[in-house]
């Protein structure tokens, strides 16, 4: 009797027998090379807060809305 299959397996069979579906932080070329090889990407614009600048980050994370 062959060994029942779970959800999990079920799921990771899912993942593999699918095309990819990928979300992009960032880079939007590197988003632009997928969708032009038929890959669906979602872009998401973002970027570090403070743009990178840790005391900025730090001053900002301190004020309360």
């Amino acid at each position: 009797m062959p060994p029942m299959m779970s959800m999990a397996d079920d799921a990771i069979d899912n993942l593999f027998s699918a095309p990819p579906k990928l979300v992009n932080v960032g880079l939007e070329s590197f988003a632009e090379e997928l969708t032009a090889q038929g890959v669906e990407v979602v872009q998401v614009d973002w970027s570090p807060p403070a743009r990178g600048d840790a005391r900025l980050a730090d001053l900002l994370s301190k004020l309360s809305w």
